[in-house]
């Protein structure tokens, strides 16, 4: 690959020859760094629910939550100018059977920080964060909707993929809808009182419907790769627990719609609709928590078998 022209112009000004470096660093940006938005906020997320140490852990929680900010701030600028400097190269990630689907992570990392408003930014900023979780959420959902039709498309059309090649990043693009669901059922409760809570938690159902039964439908064809051509590469080790996320954000998104539902639907004639919906919320979050649990021995057994053969360190991880 050829070295950009901008890129050639700064090496032979000798006095700005130290930027060689970083601009290599954003032409080489790709979305997997989002991954590690999406991890540090949902530990976050975690901290302050801890049975009888939450509190004593929320301020670190807090803490991770404005480390997630700067890191997604920081991601979207370094991947926007690569947009902007190199966007014929960037262009050449939706032919990429891999690291396209890491697409979906940008959404999914946006999540975890509209979510944190609930438990970090109320508390500190009070209503006045509910506004800008609001366009951040219907942001969120756009993108995702986006990225869940257009990478299948591409794959469908244009990237070339193979069953033995096979591996649960094929779950990202597809997941991010099923976690904007999750976030709409954390932001319907804290909507002022007319028909937007409705419109939010009826949207955050269809989302939930957008995508765990995708995400179900690539979890089959993962367990037959598995069964007929082994695990995959030891690159790839790590993805074997990314079948959790759909698994246990499907059975969230359950639960916090299924609990919002009976006041939202009772307010607009639905009672009765919104007892079922919270009924369902309960028994279909305690069903995918088992298939979750199956998914969490496996993903265990596997990742000792990597371990035990040497498995190195990657960015996956």
């Amino acid at each position: 690959m050829d070295r950009p022209p901008l890129t050639n112009i700064m090496r032979g000004l000798r006095p700005l020859s130290k930027l060689d470096r970083p601009l290599e660093m954003i032409r080489q940006f790709t979305p997997n760094w989002f991954a590690a938005t999406m991890g540090t906020g949902v530990l976050a997320l975690a901290l302050p629910q801890f049975p009888g140490i939450g509190s004593s852990l929320k301020p670190i929680g807090e803490s991770l939550w404005w480390l997630d900010i700067v890191l997604f701030g920081l991601f979207c600028g370094l991947y926007g100018a690569r947009w902007i400097m190199f966007g014929h190269e960037a262009r050449r990630i939706f032919g990429h059977s891999v690291v396209s689907m890491f697409i979906g992570t940008i959404p999914m990392g946006l999540a975890t920080i509209i979510n944190g408003a609930f438990v970090f930014g109320l508390p500190r900023f009070g209503q006045a964060i509910i506004p800008i979780a609001r366009a951040l959420w219907w942001l969120d959902v756009a993108m995702a909707i986006a990225c869940g039709v257009v990478i299948p498309y591409l794959m469908f059309t244009r990237q070339k993929h193979s069953i033995d090649e096979m591996t649960a990043v094929w779950l990202l693009p597809v997941v991010a809808a099923e976690v904007a669901a999750a976030s709409g059922a954390l932001l319907a409760p804290h909507l002022a009182a007319t028909t937007e809570p409705f419109g939010v938690l009826v949207t955050s159902y269809a989302l939930w419907a957008y995508s765990v039964p995708v995400a179900v439908c690539i979890l089959s064809i993962l367990i037959l790769r598995m069964a007929l051509h082994k695990l995959p590469h030891e690159s790839m080790a790590a993805s074997s627990w990314l079948a959790l996320g759909p698994i246990g954000t499907g059975a969230l998104g359950m639960l916090v719609m299924g609990a919002d539902a009976p006041a939202i639907f009772a307010a607009h004639g639905l009672a009765t609709v919104g007892v079922v919906a919270q009924g369902i919320g309960v028994i279909g979050g305690v069903l995918l928590w088992g298939f979750g649990a199956w998914w969490l021995l496996l993903a265990a057994l596997i990742t000792v078998r990597y371990f035990r053969a040497g498995v190195p360190f990657n960015l996956g991880w």
